[in-house]
């Protein structure tokens, strides 16, 4: 990566280490999705969601090898942008920083709302709006602070998300096989109210796009490592242990609150961990799974405002944003791209309040399908980057295995979820205005491309 433009500081600090790498991988994660989201798609699907969780969690496995098979391949590129830029060509880079910052930049505002609306029993004389600018500000601040505050606070924030799903699997096996009602009783749990299949074969293929954007940002991994002393090293070791650790949690947790609680009496909108407790009966589950989803709600935030501001650092480096956004402070934290996402983010937010049952929901549709074209160009970015160095005879030291069958296999999956999508009414405008979204892209590329011909020209 080049310097930034017009700053006397060269570049951003290299000063977070593979932990933190690691833990901010596993925060992006392990957010409210899980948590609350998760009772979607238990009712979607009953207890067969477990394949349904199997099955995107290896998709987002096998992403991650791509991403650490480039990162090995061509180290020093950037984040997974950068690949994407170096391997389709510019246009692609382009596009895939942009929509991946407009999806984060709506994320601000999600998950500030959210925040909000937890805080706000605590405080009930304060609007929703300040509760939830608040909160941007604090997470602005920490950002702001330097890239190591930032991490260590990630590092903490999703180390209590990883103890509360690890102590809730370990309580609900010691439930299921010392203290509750016995392995038949709880077994009984998968048979009763419909089967393994309740709704059949297909509400496991429906449930698909509730759980795949419950497991996004594991690519965060590539963003992060930027800023560490071995960016390839650290995003291949994000690639080995990071998704392995999550298909643990997540199928670990499911099978837990299906065993517990029938699928058919969990309550869409509402924690099924919290469920899950109250019947195995602890004392204040209700409160403490607020804690942490408010720590959960609170961790996406702080990483969304580190995330937009990387892509547009980087995008600034590279000519597709204004070279504003490539500057850095004393601090080498790029400042300007902090402020302008967190300012984005509070637009967001603004614009809910404003209206909430139009324009909110629009960028709320209109993000909803973007992180599977993100992956997308992920993956055709593996497929030509390992195409182009098996031509020139370059020997790889990470693989995705059994090229090119698999990487073939997730763009046709992630094809064939985008066409599921398409397929339901309830999911279809998110599709439309993503690819709406797409074309604008690439035509505000094109523009850009012609206008710096032009000025070149004269």
């Amino acid at each position: 990566m080049t310097g930034p433009v017009g700053n006397d500081h060269k570049s951003l600090a290299h000063s977070l280490q593979s932990r933190h790498v690691t833990m901010i991988s596993l925060g992006g994660i392990i957010g409210a999705g899980i948590f609350v989201g998760s009772s979607a798609a238990i009712s979607i699907a009953g207890p067969s969601v477990l394949f349904t969780y199997a099955m995107c969690g290896t998709l987002v496995f096998v992403i991650m090898r791509m991403l650490g098979e480039m990162a090995v391949a061509r180290p020093g590129i950037g984040t997974f942008t950068g690949y994407t830029r170096f391997s389709l060509g510019p246009w692609a880079g382009f596009v895939n920083g942009w929509l991946y910052f407009y999806f984060w930049v709506v994320t601000i505002a999600v998950e500030a709302i959210a925040g909000a609306a937890l805080l706000g029993p605590l405080f009930p004389t304060l609007p929703q709006w300040g509760l939830a600018a608040f909160l941007i500000a604090v997470t602005t601040g920490i950002n702001l602070l330097s890239v190591r505050a930032y991490g260590e606070a990630e590092f903490w924030f999703a180390a209590l998300k990883v103890a509360t799903i690890t102590g809730f699997i370990l309580l609900g096996i010691s439930y299921v096989v010392v203290f509750g009602p016995g392995l038949p009783a709880i077994g009984a749990q998968f048979t009763a109210h419909g089967g393994l299949f309740p709704q059949g074969w297909p509400a496991v293929f429906s449930a698909i796009p509730v759980v795949i954007f419950s497991m996004m940002g594991s690519e965060v991994a590539t963003i992060a490592a930027v800023e560490t002393e071995n960016p390839a090293g650290n995003v291949v070791r994000a690639a080995r242990t990071v998704t392995l650790r999550i298909l643990f949690f997540y199928l670990g947790s499911i099978s837990v609150i299906v065993s517990i609680v029938p699928w058919n009496e969990v309550v869409v909108g509402q924690s099924p961990f919290a469920d899950a407790m109250a019947r195995v009966h602890i004392p204040g589950a209700a409160a403490m799974m607020s804690l942490v989803v408010f720590t959960a709600v609170t961790s996406c935030l702080n990483s969304a405002i580190y995330v937009t501001s990387r892509m547009l650092h980087e995008m600034a480096e590279r000519g597709d944003a204004p070279a504003f956004f490539a500057e850095v402070s004393s601090r080498r934290v790029p400042t300007n791209a902090i402020l302008t996402s967190a300012f984005a983010g509070l637009a967001m937010v603004a614009v809910s309040v404003i209206s909430p049952e139009h324009a909110f929901v629009f960028l709320l549709q209109s993000s909803g399908a973007i992180i599977l074209c993100v992956y997308l160009l992920i993956a055709l970015s593996q497929i030509a980057l390992r195409r182009r160095l098996e031509a020139a005879g370059e020997v790889l030291p990470v693989k995705v295995w059994a090229f090119p069958f698999v990487s073939y296999a997730v763009v046709a999956g992630i094809l064939a979820v985008l066409v599921l999508m398409a397929s339901k009414p309830d999911l279809r405008e998110q599709v439309s205005l993503c690819a709406l979204l797409f074309l604008f892209a690439v035509g505000a590329f094109h523009l850009r491309k012609r206008v710096g011909t032009a000025t070149a020209a004269s």
